[in-house]
Parts: C-alpha cells; sequence; structure tokens
C-alpha cells in the first residue's frame, strides 16, 4: 500500500496509520535525506528477521538504525565528549556514525563489538514517526543484493509490495549514500565518503 506524507508537513493522521504498522511488528519503506530505507520498530526481534529475509542478508551483519535527535542517541550510544560535539555539529545530516550500543539496543541490531551505526538524517516524515513510536526505526536501503536501490515509491511498491506493509511516498529524495564514520575511542574513522562532508575527519 502507497501511503502519501507531505515531506514538508506530514499528516499527524498519516504518521499515526504508519506507526501502528511498525508497533504490530510491520516493515516500512521510507524516505530519508539520502535514499529510500526499508524498516521496522526495532524493538521488534520478528519484524527484524523479515528484513533480513527480505534484504537476503547475514545476521552477523548488523543493520543501522534511525534516531529522533541527540538525546535520542545518547539513549542507545555511549556518546564521549568528542562524540557529542560532532553529533551536534552534523546531525540531522547525511551521515552513519558507528558507536558503542547501550543495552537498550537489541542483540540483533549490535556487532559482536556492541557497535551499532545510527543515523538522524534532515527528513521530517522519519522524525515524526520515531517521535510518536517512542523508539527508533530500523534503516536499509530500498534495493536487493547487487542490484540498484530504488528511490521511487512506486518502484518500491512494485518489486517489494507484497513484503513490506506500507511504502511511504514522500516526493523525491538525493538518491545519495550517506557518509559512514566510526568514533570508537574518538578516533575518528572513514568507513565510507558519500553525501556529508568528511574532511573534518581526514
Amino acid at each position: 500500500m502507497i501511503l502519501t506524507i507531505n515531506p514538508m508537513n506530514p499528516q499527524p493522521r498519516n504518521v499515526s496509520r504508519v506507526v501502528d504498522c511498525l508497533k504490530s511488528g510491520g516493515l516500512i519503506a521510507y524516505p530519508t535525506d539520502t535514499h529510500y530505507g526499508i524498516g521496522c520498530d526495532i524493538m521488534n526481534k520478528k519484524a527484524i528477521e523479515k528484513v533480513y529475509l527480505l534484504k537476503q542478508r547475514d545476521k552477523s551483519k548488523p543493520f543501522s538504525f534511525i534516531c529522533s535527535d541527540l538525546k535520542d542517541i545518547s539513549d542507545y550510544a555511549k556518546v564521549s565528549n568528542y562524540a557529542y560535539r560532532m553529533l551536534k555539529k552534523l546531525l540531522p545530516g547525511p551521515y552513519t556514525f558507528i558507536l558503542e550500543g547501550t543495552k537498550l539496543v537489541p542483540k540483533m541490531m549490535l556487532t559482536k563489538r556492541k557497535t551499532a551505526g545510527i543515523r538522524v538524517p534532515d527528513n521530517q516524515i522519519c522524525m515524526e514517526i520515531i517521535r510518536e513510536l517512542g523508539n527508533p526505526i530500523l534503516s536499509t536501503s530500498a534495493g536487493l543484493p547487487d542490484e540498484e536501490i530504488l528511490n521511487n515509491a512506486w518502484m518500491i511498491d512494485d518489486t517489494f509490495g507484497h513484503l513490506v506493509d506500507i511504502v511511504i511516498d514522500g516526493g523525491d529524495v538525493p538518491e545519495v549514500d550517506s557518509s559512514v564514520v566510526s568514533l570508537l575511542n574518538d578516533e575518528p574513522e572513514i568507513i565510507r565518503e558519500g553525501a556529508g562532508d568528511v574532511s573534518m575527519f581526514e
């Protein structure tokens, strides 16, 4: 089902429909400030397992997740003073930061080193959904392994419509990768250079 949501002023009624879907263990496709993503409530193990099946991904490779703001991140990750300064400067924005997870993060969302990839995209639809849900949502690109990422709601519905419960049409997205930066031990490491400026980490 395609659900149109205004990217500038998300309609509360439609946001609530998405949140109800997530709370019941559903999967959604949604816009971010980079690509369209596929996600679920990170607190729902069965929903996470559905995403692993959909993406044909090994469970040893956890997915990233999206928080609503800096305070939200501090609940789910250990944030040093240095990391806080960087996050405050760059978020919301097209970055994925690798941080050590807290005990609130389900084990399925953590690597063996207890780290997690965390995003706060500059996208109002994402933010409103997470705020109303009350916890982060899983984040992975809307594409199959070794195939192009789909960034059009109708194309996503054609490909994944039978596998996800709601495809949010939130308009055009930049169609770029986020920059991935590890901030572990206050030793920044650029894992992937994408849309976000990473010059301060070089």
